[in-house]
């Protein structure tokens, strides 16, 4: 997982770490907007995730209540520490 410094978003993404070529200036309202944007489909992203992994949920249980019925035991792991 690559760490991103929130500081410096420009260079936290460069691979080499060097500093970002310099770039046309842009509004400072234009810029929000754009970051607004991108959270806000990042957003919608993160709740589609979070059906998906509700969905599979519902299957796994499902499925592990199906197979106590058939006799079959199953042992959950506890989280290492």
């Amino acid at each position: 997982m690559v760490n991103i410094n929130g500081n410096n978003l420009e260079n936290a993404l460069n691979q080499n770490n060097t500093p970002a070529p310099s770039q046309p200036q842009v509004p400072k309202e234009e810029e929000v907007g754009y970051h607004k944007g991108a959270l806000n489909t990042l957003v919608a992203e993160r709740n589609e995730l979070f059906k998906m992994i509700k969905n599979v949920e519902a299957f796994m249980q499902m499925h592990m209540k199906r197979l106590e019925e058939l006799g079959v035991k199953i042992q959950t792991e506890q989280p290492k520490k």
